[in-house]
């Protein structure tokens, strides 16, 4: 057990940390999952659930949870196209972008006011969750990266964790073949990132060295969480449940490990 008293803010990994999701997408809460969230916002602490799913507006999936049985306002859900958003905003500011993802996030990047482009104009790339993959689209970002853009992606891990086991991230696949074909490597706005420990500082109003940080995945939780200084807890109930934390070098190893998110309860 760790202190989590003066904690001044909480950043929790969604699937296969408080839910695991079947083949239709629809999350299945698990034990524990509602009431440690009640039990935060009981004692007057904010908190927010950093997703790396980049296929749905941030509210329409804040929606989808609470339709499945776990209570998450709005503005307590943050999303990899958050991230790319405040990124190309501070270092791209009003220069054009070509986005492969949804045409729910390529709305919502547009009216954030970041201009999209599907042709040689483009100053940056982003790639979010993708359906399918067009060649002649992967070919043309590919060139566009060449030439000089940026390649910004939502997650470059495996995966996640669903009811069933790994689900494989497509938009990693599709950053993958143009990063291989443009030969750059990609920047990660999601989990790890600094753009993404920027995020959850913001939207929590509290520095990331008073953070815990829930998840997991060592690579993406435990990591973003070293990224910012934060406290870490590992959740076994997902991608890292099986991992030997003690063949992994101290740097990336958690704080804390717990079977289940509902044990947080007797450390609140």
């Amino acid at each position: 057990m760790i202190r989590l008293d003066d904690v001044g803010g909480f950043v929790f990994d969604v699937d296969g940390s408080l839910v695991h999701r079947g083949p239709d997408f629809r999350s299945d809460p698990l034990p524990g999952a509602a009431e440690v969230l009640a039990a935060i916002r009981s004692s007057g602490r904010p908190l927010v659930l950093f997703t790396n799913g980049s296929h749905l507006d941030p509210g329409t999936f804040a929606a989808g949870l609470r339709e499945d049985g776990l209570p998450v306002a709005d503005d307590e859900l943050l999303t990899p196209v958050c991230a790319a958003i405040s990124h190309l905003r501070r270092r791209r500011p009003g220069r054009p972008a070509m986005v492969l993802g949804s045409p729910e996030i390529r709305e919502r990047m547009a009216r954030e006011g970041v201009p999209l482009s599907e042709g040689d104009e483009a100053e940056a790339v982003f790639v979010a969750h993708v359906e399918r993959v067009d060649l002649t689209e992967l070919e043309r970002a590919a060139r566009t990266v060449m030439r000089g853009a940026p390649l910004l992606t939502a997650s470059y891990g495996q995966g996640y964790w669903g009811a069933d086991g790994l689900i494989f991230s497509r938009g990693a696949m599709a950053t993958a073949a143009i990063a291989k074909a443009a030969g750059r490597r990609p920047t990660v706005v999601g989990k790890p990132s600094k753009v993404a420990v920027a995020q959850t500082s913001a939207r929590l109003g509290v520095p990331s060295e008073r953070h815990a940080v829930i998840g997991d995945d060592v690579d993406m939780d435990i990591a973003l969480g070293r990224l910012g200084g934060s406290r870490t807890i590992l959740v076994r109930s997902g991608i890292s449940g099986s991992v030997d934390l003690d063949r992994l070098p101290e740097q990336r190893r958690p704080d804390a490990v717990i079977d289940g998110v509902a044990e947080l309860l007797e450390w609140l």
